[in-house]
């Protein structure tokens, strides 16, 4: 984004999940789709699920083509961040997503969570290591949105209904859980580099995940039930589930997979 371009601005009141906003957004909107450019989209876990599906990828394909890999601020973990088309087109000023057109998102029904979201924020923390995880609502207002002058009302909770993000914040239950868990960490406490390539497998890259979970000892070193590992053969979420109940033990010493971070990285990479 240039520096002549506005930014959105992030509210400091926090909402609860019976807050109430006003919000509409829609193509008789002049700013319809607008909102689509010049972002820092974070993936996570389900949303790659559904998008690599949507268009009839493996993880491996998605990833390389449509994101770039950033480190998440505070926690030092590797994240799937979108990619604009400015690094193929060469736009320097609010490079559109990949999916947007004039008439909208040509994968609405699959697109990200925190596009669903929009114009809400959802964060989710743990101030320090044993304390509760704490979760709150935001707004992102951004200068050109017309959307907040329409008076239609909602509740947090009505809104991530409509928009379908119970479903995405469950599912990405177990990631979010880890990314919360490493955020409380001390700055100084740092994870290694194949602590933070096994992160990335197991997080998004679950096409390779599954390869390393049937062609190595991992099955014999973590025994599943046989419904389980049905599951995973062809069910992404499932994977997902096993993958992050596994770093868990591997990064935390958590959880029913317990196993250190040392003995894990030999796992992955000596196999």
């Amino acid at each position: 984004m240039s520096q002549d371009t506005p930014k959105a601005q992030l509210e400091p009141l926090q909402l609860t999940i019976n807050s109430r906003f006003q919000f509409r957004c829609g193509p008789d909107l002049e700013c319809f789709t607008k909102c689509c450019r010049g972002i820092d989209i974070v993936l996570t876990p389900y949303d790659i699920i559904r998008m690599k599906k949507r268009l009839d990828l493996d993880s491996e394909q998605f990833l390389a083509i449509y994101t770039r890999p950033e480190l998440l601020e505070k926690t030092d973990l590797p994240v799937p961040v979108l990619r604009m088309l400015e690094d193929e087109e060469g736009q320097e000023d609010n490079p559109p997503c990949p999916f947007v057109r004039e008439e909208g998102c040509i994968i609405y029904e699959d697109r990200p969570a925190a596009c669903r979201y929009y114009p809400l924020g959802h964060a989710t923390m743990r101030p320090k290591e044993g304390d509760a995880t704490e979760e709150f609502f935001f707004f992102v207002k951004e200068p050109h949105c017309k959307g907040f002058e329409v008076e239609k009302e909602w509740s947090v909770a009505e809104w991530r209904k409509d928009q379908g993000v119970e479903a995405h914040d469950e599912i990405n239950e177990g990631w979010n859980e880890l990314v919360v868990r490493k955020r409380s960490f001390p700055p100084n406490i740092k994870i290694t580099e194949p602590a933070k390539k096994m992160f990335y497998m197991a997080c998004y890259n679950l096409d390779q995940f599954r390869r390393f979970v049937f062609e190595s000892t991992f099955l014999t070193l973590h025994p599943l039930d046989e419904k389980t590992i049905e599951a995973i053969k062809t069910d992404d979420v499932a994977l997902l589930k096993v993958g992050t109940e596994w770093l868990k033990g591997a990064l935390f010493a958590q959880g029913s997979m317990k196993v250190s971070e040392d003995q894990a990285q030999k796992r992955v990479f000596n196999k």
